[in-house]
């Protein structure tokens, strides 16, 4: 039972460890964006996601640039559509 406890303690420390690191290597970036690493490989080989291979073997990423890639491409809310259907018509005076 306290070996459980451990490990599961010890799992915890590491994702909040991840969390906090500045730089992740390709796994901590697989478990910190929920990927596998099947995934991950076709969006770096594609070119998707910023990386760094600075040996040409090791991959790399910067949290902040994960951080960017997870939110890039969002969709808008119904409001902001809505303000922005708006704000057209408004631009147009509603004439065709």
């Amino acid at each position: 039972m306290e070996t459980m406890t451990a490990e599961a303690a010890n799992r915890i420390a590491y994702r909040v460890a991840i969390n906090t690191k500045p730089i992740l290597t390709f796994d901590e970036a697989c478990l910190y964006m929920g990927m596998s690493k099947s995934a991950l490989y076709k969006v770096t080989s594609n070119k998707e996601i910023p990386f760094s291979k600075p040996n040409g073997k090791m991959i790399y990423f910067k949290r902040a640039d994960v951080d960017r890639w997870l939110l890039s491409n969002m969709s808008a809310t119904a409001t902001e559509l809505a303000d922005k259907a708006m704000a057209y018509i408004q631009k147009k005076g509603g004439k065709r």
